[in-house]
């Protein structure tokens, strides 16, 4: 079974989820995912997969705002975006430096807003910016080779290279604080739930867990260990689950 998500970056919760159709995938999802949520004024980032035309518009006629991820399933427009950026001379940079894990990895987000060399805008609905991420990714303690990656994406946003450079890096949190977490607090990918509704209402339990575990702010440790002494201290358990005694 295969879910998709929708994860609030700001606010740490998981505001709904849908299953994939076993016959379909998460193109068709998607928008009924979106049908289900008041996304007004917000931006939505989505991965490849989710780079679709009709999606771009459902996300506009929801009032809301969208940054897509861009690869060789979108050819035309992703080939566009690549002679953009080769040949034009308008673009805007911001530059982030990230420490951690034993490495260095340096960001540049460069945008493009003026568009008109571009031959497949007017199918992407309300289309304003186009963007390249370049990452170079440096180990301080191994061997390992440094490591160099281009992105693109294409958004209904308007805003300095600044304001994509954040909103795209903020696209990961799905992975590092939702679909790592399930594995690793909860071990949802060892789950054995097969028959019927199982699974499906198992994902729902966990990520009202994971939402009330994640906005319980006084015990200082990481929700596996929350999670634990929820089971094991009754009043902690009534503490997360926010219940007034």
């Amino acid at each position: 079974m295969h879910m998709v998500s929708a994860w609030a970056c700001e606010n740490n919760v998981v505001l709904g989820q849908v299953k994939v159709d076993e016959k379909s995938n998460e193109t068709t999802a998607i928008p009924e995912l979106l049908n289900l949520l008041c996304v007004k004024d917000a931006v939505i980032t989505i991965d490849a997969m989710g780079c679709q035309e009709k999606i771009a518009e459902k996300i506009i006629d929801n009032d809301a705002q969208y940054i897509l991820a861009t690869k060789e399933n979108q050819e035309a427009v992703y080939q566009d975006i690549i002679n953009q950026f080769s040949f034009s001379n308008s673009s805007k940079t911001s530059n982030k430096l990230d420490f951690g894990h034993g490495r260095i990895e340096t960001r540049t987000c460069s945008i493009i807003t003026d568009l008109r060399g571009m031959s497949n805008t007017g199918k992407w609905k309300d289309l304003k910016t186009i963007i390249k991420i370049e990452s170079v990714r440096e180990f301080k303690t191994s061997d390992r080779p440094t490591e160099n990656a281009v992105r693109y994406y294409i958004s209904s946003c308007s805003g300095d290279a600044v304001f994509f450079q954040q909103a795209i890096r903020s696209q990961w949190a799905i992975e590092n604080k939702l679909h790592w977490v399930l594995d690793v607090a909860f071990g949802e990918d060892a789950s054995r739930k097969r028959q019927g509704n199982a699974a499906q209402n198992y994902s729902v339990l966990l990520k009202l867990a994971l939402n009330l575990l994640k906005n319980e702010k006084t015990e200082k440790q990481g929700v596996k260990g929350k999670r634990l002494k929820a089971a094991w201290d009754e009043k902690y358990l009534t503490k997360v689950l926010n219940l007034k005694v």
